[in-house]
């Protein structure tokens, strides 16, 4: 195990993907670029244009299991945002707090 490759095919099994944290970088690099472009050409548009959206960010490998985290936290943040949207509601216009 030690004369072997960090790149090659077992360290390729064990992790999941090829990308080494050089190629995490330029992908970040790149993904900031983008964004800069867009707002440079967004700041120095003319008023009736409308904005150009953001750019895809470069794909990444993740862990299997990630999409359904994130997803899971998402709809987590949205619960607790909008019970404390309703706690707000209710205690300053009672008449239209949710009855339930």
């Amino acid at each position: 195990m030690e004369g072997l490759p960090p790149n090659g095919a077992l360290a390729r099994q064990a992790v999941g993907h090829h990308l080494d944290y050089g190629d995490f970088r330029s992908a970040d690099l790149v993904d900031l670029i983008g964004r800069l472009l867009t707002d440079f050409r967004n700041a120095n548009r003319a008023e009736k244009t409308a904005p150009q959206p953001y750019p895809d960010p470069v794909w990444r490998p993740e862990q299997p299991g990630a999409k359904k985290k994130r997803e899971k936290k998402a709809r987590r943040e949205a619960a607790e945002a909008r019970s404390g949207y309703q706690r707000i509601v209710s205690q300053v216009t009672p008449q239209y707090a949710e009855k339930g």
